[in-house]
């Protein structure tokens, strides 16, 4: 009686050995239908690259920058005036620039843009404009443009930052964006300014139970209003 031999399984042609021709072929197949893997690639929480507001004549009122895109002030200036030109003429909401997403909006004499990946969701970026947009709109008291801009410029920069962090989109709801806002100034240390009007009051109130001002308070009172004066002309001179 002839023992039976145990002979190896045929691998289909083009199959890998080891049974593994399933997982290949799905791989390949994966490959042919995506060759560039945009549709397989993980979803980023980083989707915001940059936002910055320019005036009418194309010139940087505020930025931020969230990753290495644009590494150098002047590289970032220089992408700010290709977005200007293209932008600036157009009824258009949203362009396509150096491989980056860029939707944006003007108000009077500022336009504003908020710029990401030519791969990310462009109602996201549309939603972060429209927060920007609708929360400074409120803090301005609906004058958008750029004088009341200048006059708010710390705030303004605070709005940004409550809706985006890193390049990463916490709010967007205005008025979640204002109230946090408003809750950020309230905790705030004293600035300079309002130290030195707290300094200021009171020296005046130590003097009130004197006959006259003395030659001293009048010389601080004198030199705080001098200070004011020149921050108010300094504020002046960047709108002309």
């Amino acid at each position: 009686m002839q023992r039976a031999e145990a002979r190896p399984r045929q691998q289909p042609e083009g199959a890998a050995p080891g049974g593994g021709g399933g997982g290949d072929r799905a791989a390949a197949a994966a490959g042919a239908m995506d060759p560039t893997g945009l549709l397989f690639q993980e979803p980023s929480l980083y989707t915001v690259k940059a936002i910055f507001i320019l005036d009418n004549d194309g010139q940087r009122l505020l930025a931020k920058y969230y990753d290495g895109t644009f590494p150098s002030t002047k590289e970032q200036k220089s992408f700010e005036r290709s977005v200007f030109t293209k932008t600036h003429k157009t009824d258009s909401e949203i362009a396509f620039l150096e491989g980056l997403t860029i939707v944006y909006k003007s108000s009077i004499d500022l336009f504003f843009y908020v710029v990401g990946s030519s791969q990310e969701n462009e109602l996201m970026l549309v939603a972060v404009l429209t927060c920007l947009f609708d929360s400074l709109n409120h803090m301005l008291r609906k004058n958008v443009e750029k004088r009341s801009l200048l006059d708010n410029l710390d705030g303004a920069f605070l709005v940004v930052d409550e809706i985006v962090d890193g390049g990463v989109i916490l709010e967007s709801d205005p008025q979640q964006v204002i109230q946090k806002v408003n809750f950020r100034v309230d905790d705030s240390p004293l600035s300079e300014q309002s130290v030195a009007q707290v300094f200021l009051s009171r020296l005046v109130h130590m003097s009130l139970g004197a006959e006259s001002v003395s030659p001293c308070t009048n010389y601080l009172l004198a030199q705080g209003r001098v200070l004011q004066s020149a921050k108010e002309q300094i504020k002046w001179s960047l709108l002309k």
